[in-house]
């Protein structure tokens, strides 16, 4: 082989230059000393073993991870509680989130539900109120009844509503069918048993699925006022807080009040600020005058 010249295949020095090879370290098999692939194969086997460097990239996102010293104790998280995370994680990330504040005198549903209670076969707490309401204002204001999907609007000819309910792996959503047309005691009756099957494990699949809104109530825990992440691919989010007397201005006079907060959390893909503001009046209107939604 010339000393000045060193004859290689194209395929060689395309591969030595790739990898930053000094051709004339190499010794050719080919004619006339020419260095062809297995020549420089034999070489990179007798190489010891290089580390290639990482390719330059941009730093990713840290998630914060909180240290577990002596004295605390890891929980490994349930399949139920990675899924929770996830859904909400996307909800909140991909959902345009905006919310509306209302506050409702509750005086008259307390003494409509303590009367009720006397006499009925089947206990009504404040939260199946608050779904009839919510069902009664669905059908006050239909257009509202909608949920967002890439190919359009859902318009949804029945009321399906989930009710958060607690349990020992998270929280979870079972759908009650068709609020609009129930009475208040079957409204009671079924948000009774999902909750309990929801709490034993026993709800069926298809009983998670679908609904226009949630409702989640923590006002039993004393809870004034929060704001909750919709539940995909539902619109909307109603957040019930807890009843407490209040200074009230009624026609210019001050009084004392029972008053419930609660506010609403919307997609905005899927209903605009007008529309959800007649919602959400309706159903103050529908909560404030229980007596009128029941008969």
């Amino acid at each position: 082989m010339d000393g000045s010249r060193i004859f290689a295949s194209p395929l060689v020095r395309k591969i030595a230059g790739e990898r930053g090879i000094d051709l004339a370290a190499i010794a050719g098999t080919g004619p006339n000393g020419r260095i062809v692939r297995r020549d420089l194969e034999q070489f990179l086997a007798a190489q010891p073993e290089r580390v290639e460097p990482e390719p330059v990239q941009a730093p990713a996102p840290v998630q914060a991870s909180t240290p577990v010293v002596a004295g605390d104790r890891l929980v490994p998280h349930t399949p139920m509680r990675r899924a929770i995370a996830r859904r909400l994680t996307e909800s909140k990330a991909t959902t345009p989130h905006f919310y509306m504040v209302t506050e409702c005198v509750v005086d008259e549903l307390l003494e409509l539900r303590k009367r009720i209670n006397e006499s009925s076969p089947v206990k009504i707490s404040v939260n199946d109120f608050v779904v009839m309401a919510v069902g009664a204002a669905f059908r006050d204001v239909p257009e509202a009844n909608v949920t967002w999907s890439d190919e359009g609007l859902v318009e949804h000819g029945s009321v399906d509503i989930s009710i958060a309910v607690a349990t020992e792996g998270g929280l979870v959503t079972p759908v009650l069918r068709g609020v609009d047309g129930k009475r208040l005691s079957d409204i009671a009756r079924e948000s009774q048993d999902l909750a309990g099957r929801a709490r034993e494990r026993r709800l069926r699949q298809d009983e998670l699925e679908g609904g226009t809104l949630s409702v989640s109530n923590l006002g039993m825990y004393g809870t004034l006022e929060f704001s909750g992440i919709i539940n995909p691919p539902q619109s909307g989010l109603l957040a019930v807080g807890a009843a407490k007397q209040q200074p009230v201005v009624t026609d210019g006079a001050v009084t004392i009040a029972t008053v419930m907060r609660c506010t609403l959390s919307i997609d905005h893909r899927a209903l605009d600020g007008a529309l959800a503001a007649r919602w959400l009046a309706a159903f103050t209107t529908r909560l404030e005058h229980p007596l009128g939604t029941i008969v």
